[in-house]
């Protein structure tokens, strides 16, 4: 009954969205809001912060942190009960040097095996505030909490807010995090402001082009990410911590990197086609995939980033049957049909680009017209998305808009999973001899 009512609410939302659906693009944006401001905090502390979580194989959690205490030791003590830790982990620690700024020391510890949809209790460090996480169930529905081109600006609080007043089990960035731009302590500050919820939940993110701060024959890209925010890449068997893949209740997730080597005869190409081959439909229905330049952008801003990757990767993706591609960059939103090589085709992938979360540099309001037929809903605001995957053949997207501190869900669709179609069937896209010819 719960599920039926969900689906009918769900139904009458949808009719609603397509009603208004026309007015998008004459929405009456509220004004920009400044740059979040953080306390000054004292160094030398033993205390974690900047704690969060992610996913770390099967069953397993990967818990990070930062103490400016380099002697603070790598270890997580957790349990099913408030302050009884029954067990404990250590791991490793890093950190970097960059210009004239050093990090704090870089805590990661992998816990686990744990328990699918349960409560834990940890602490990092053996000292400071006892947190808490919930792991994500182990089959369907599962929820995801979806978002791009974070920053750190007032828009972004009311982002993390809406975010929070929901109901899901794990976070997808499809790049583009602190917005610090070479400044480094502005990795420390966005690490504070998501706490609350990196904490809780896990995190999966790739990387955005801000990102980067690589510097000609000084940096070479990627360092506070990668000491920071390290990904399951070697669970997944990748070579970098730029792109990987992870599993979670009946969904193969793949997070592809638009600033490394992307061509067919790059690591990555290798990679992706390596872990392609092995997804199993039956097992894992539905097929994600995310990164950061999106491929189907018919907004002004930053078109044509992503042409270059979809010409190497959009044949792989098609001929394996990917469900859809969240991809961030434009800071606007915008939903297309099934597309494959610029047309609509019902085995396409859905295309999603959101990166709105809230970024310093604003909005990109300025759209190609007449749209695309590939494009279905499009609008210049901030806001987040959510992927309820139902069960092995239809899941529920929505996207809401940050309106007046209201999350508005603005546009909304059923999405039924390729595997349950004809697409896959019958060996129709004879997966197995594609990738082996690409």
């Amino acid at each position: 009954m719960e599920v039926e009512m969900e689906v009918r609410c769900a139904f009458m939302a949808f009719l609603i969205v397509c009603a208004t659906a026309s007015a998008a693009e004459d929405y009456t944006r509220p004004m920009p809001r400044e740059d979040l401001s953080f306390p000054w905090k004292p160094r030398h502390s033993s205390e974690p912060h900047q704690v969060h979580i992610s996913l770390a194989g099967h069953k397993h959690m990967r818990i990070s942190w930062v103490t400016d205490d380099e002697s603070s030791p790598s270890v997580v003590d957790y349990g099913t009960s408030s302050g009884q830790y029954a067990s404990s982990s250590e791991g490793e620690s890093t950190s970097y040097s960059y210009m004239l700024y050093s990090s704090g020391k870089i805590h990661h510890v992998v816990i686990g095996p744990l328990d699918d949809n349960t409560v834990y209790f940890y602490r990092c460090g053996r000292s400071g505030p006892e947190f808490s996480l919930k792991t994500p169930p182990s089959q369907f529905p599962i929820t995801f909490a979806v978002v791009g081109d974070l920053g750190q600006t007032g828009w972004t609080s009311t982002t993390l807010d809406h975010i929070g007043q929901c109901k899901y089990d794990v976070h997808l960035l499809p790049g583009d995090l602190s917005y610090a731009n070479y400044i480094q302590h502005l990795w420390d500050t966005f690490g504070e402001l998501v706490q609350p919820l990196a904490s809780a939940r896990p995190w999966m993110v790739t990387e955005g082009n801000h990102d980067r701060e690589s510097i000609p024959l000084l940096k070479s890209g990627f360092q506070a990410y990668n000491a920071r925010w390290k990904m399951p890449f070697q669970e997944s068997g990748s070579p970098s911590n730029l792109y990987y893949s992870f599993e979670v209740a009946g969904v193969h997730i793949i997070m592809l990197g638009s600033y490394t080597d992307y061509g067919k005869d790059s690591q990555q190409y290798s990679w992706l086609k390596a872990d392609l081959s092995k997804v199993d439909r039956k097992r894992t229905p539905w097929l994600l995939v995310l990164l950061h330049a999106p491929w189907y952008n018919s907004n002004w801003a930053h078109q044509g980033d992503g042409d270059d990757m979809m010409e190497t990767m959009e044949p792989l993706l098609y001929a394996s049957g990917v469900d859809l591609l969240i991809a961030g960059h434009v800071h606007a939103y915008e939903r297309s049909v099934r597309v494959k090589n610029g047309r609509i085709d019902p085995c396409g992938i859905v295309h999603i680009t959101i990166g709105d979360g809230g970024n310093k540099e604003g909005l990109a309001h300025r759209y190609y017209h007449p749209k695309p037929l590939w494009s279905v809903f499009r609008e210049a605001s901030f806001g987040h998305g959510k992927l309820k995957i139902v069960n092995s053949t239809h899941a529920y997207w929505s996207w809401h808009r940050n309106d007046d501190d209201e999350p508005v869900n603005s546009d909304a669709v059923w999405i039924n999973s390729l595997s349950s179609s004809g697409c896959l069937a019958d060996g129709k896209l004879e997966l197995r001899k594609i990738l082996t010819e690409l």
